[in-house]
């Protein structure tokens, strides 16, 4: 069996991740992203307003959650990864470079969430609506994100058979013709390594947890940052095992990626609340919450006691069922014989009537 042969069933990579338009690169990894970011904030959109929301306020939210949430992201990877930047040989600026990968989701998670308490509390919404409503659109984003790691041919695991195993091309500077595995091209498609493609892994499960959070949501109606809870434990279960798989380099805690870890206590803790919260009580209503909501049995209208007789005496008349209708009756007779009639006006008193102007036309 040739080579092609072994390889015709296997993923092949991008042969690039980053192209250059004049002076300006674009990259994969960073369309992507923001590509993400756009998915969740309009699915959030609708869903905060099935809510009670109003149109535009989880764009407004974002505009503090999303730049925290960059910001922690990168601070945790580099945190975690620090080996990478610091040390002997290392280039410390290159942990600004944002831009070259690498944004670690607890990160995200913990410091975007501070920016969504602020924009939160200058639109009167209570964190957890919010959270609940932009949880499954927030893991599709993460999914949508694993699309730049496939072009920056990274974050994959060991060497594998399967027919999906991802082919690993040796990239080089095209002008150097030095190896750059993150911006280089690669111009000999042979592959160095078939491996397993973890980035897909987590793709298709982080395309799960949204299916499921969207039906538990739908079934029983989850709040108070219970469908946030369920989409944390969701991801967490399943990035503890393709966590184990993956071959990049990472800081080990006990010998285990430090992110194993981290999964493994998130898990714990979202499992922990999506159970208490649930003694909280029915799925807020936002419009209700904040006293511009109408109410799902209106107030009755209040109806005046004559109006109310008026429409006893219609109802009685047209039935013609009422035993006491007949000395109603009578006694209003009664009454009227008691009143003396006026005196007739005699001929000559009597005045002339007026004769009717002519109409005009």
């Amino acid at each position: 069996m040739t080579g092609a042969n072994v390889f015709l069933a296997n993923i092949p990579s991008p042969d690039r991740g980053v192209w250059e338009i004049g002076p300006i690169p674009i990259r994969a990894y960073a369309i992507f992203i923001i590509l993400g970011i756009i998915v969740a904030i309009w699915w959030g959109e609708k869903r905060l307003q099935a809510r009670g929301g109003r149109p535009g306020e989880v764009v407004d939210i974002a505009v503090y959650a999303v730049p925290f949430g960059l910001i922690g992201g990168r601070l945790y990877h580099v945190i975690t990864d620090y080996h990478r930047y610091f040390g002997e040989g290392k280039n410390p600026v290159e942990a600004l470079y944002i831009w070259n990968g690498g944004l670690g989701i607890w990160g995200a998670i913990a410091l975007g969430a501070v920016g969504a308490w602020l924009g939160c509390k200058r639109k009167g919404i209570p964190l957890p609506v919010f959270a609940d409503a932009v949880a499954p659109g927030i893991v599709v984003a993460q999914a949508i994100g694993r699309i730049g790691n496939y072009f920056n041919q990274e974050l994959y695991g060991g060497p594998t058979t399967l027919p999906w195993g991802l082919e690993i091309y040796q990239r080089v500077n095209p002008e150097t013709g030095i190896a750059d595995q993150l911006s280089g091209v690669a111009v000999d498609h042979t592959p160095i390594a078939v491996v397993h493609p973890t980035f897909l892994y987590e793709l298709l499960w982080n395309l799960a947890v949204a299916l499921l959070v969207v039906y538990v949501d739908k079934k029983v109606r989850l709040g108070h940052g219970r469908a946030f809870a369920l989409y944390v434990a969701g991801y967490t279960l399943g990035r503890t095992w393709i966590e184990l798989m993956r071959t990049d380099d990472a800081t080990l805690v006990f010998g285990v990626r430090v992110n194993v870890w981290v999964s493994i206590l998130v898990f714990i803790g979202a499992v922990v609340y999506f159970i208490m919260a649930r003694g909280k009580g029915e799925r807020e209503d936002l419009a209700l919450l904040r006293g511009d909501g109408t109410p799902q049995d209106p107030t009755p209208i209040e109806v005046s006691e004559d109006a109310e007789d008026k429409a006893d005496e219609d109802t009685t008349a047209a039935s013609g069922s009422d035993p006491d209708a007949g000395s109603a009756k009578k006694a209003d007779e009664d009454e009227t014989a008691k009143v003396p009639a006026a005196p007739e006006a005699k001929d000559d008193e009597r005045k002339p009537e007026p004769e009717a102007e002519p109409k005009k036309d």
